[in-house]
């Protein structure tokens, strides 16, 4: 079975299912890219897999240590190529943790937000900058 069926309804916009749980989204082309920008873009579902992996997978590690990462947030700036092929060029992901956290679990949470296999995955080329707070 697949992960997930994408079937383009026209006008440049994709309907997206989730095969597992029946979860439904909408992309949109962009606005400088011939599209009305009504919804993510598929560039804009890249940005947002980066975060939410990295989200994810610290709130896994900090699950299973019994810590709370509940309000932790994650925003993401996405540059796009101004020359040659059209492409994400550059990723800036700017991390905020709870306060109540210390240097250590801080500093784990760190090391394992930058093994997330999304990041694994990414073109070496693309430029990914974590800032973290």
């Amino acid at each position: 079975m697949p992960t997930v069926s994408c079937l383009y309804s026209g006008e440049l916009r994709c309907e997206v299912t989730h095969h597992g749980s029946g979860a439904v989204l909408i992309t949109d082309a962009p606005i400088d890219n011939a599209g009305q920008g009504e919804a993510f873009s598929p560039t804009d579902l890249l940005a947002t897999s980066v975060a939410t992996c990295m989200l994810t997978i610290m709130g896994i590690t900090a699950k299973s240590r019994g810590w709370s990462l509940e309000g932790s947030t994650a925003e993401v700036n996405k540059h796009m190529t101004e020359r040659g092929p059209r492409k994400v060029e550059r990723l800036r992901v700017h991390l905020k943790l709870p306060q109540h956290l210390s240097d250590e679990q801080r500093s784990l949470l760190q090391r394992v937000a930058e093994q997330c296999p999304v990041k694994r995955s990414l073109d070496p080329l693309m430029q990914l900058e974590l800032v973290w707070s």
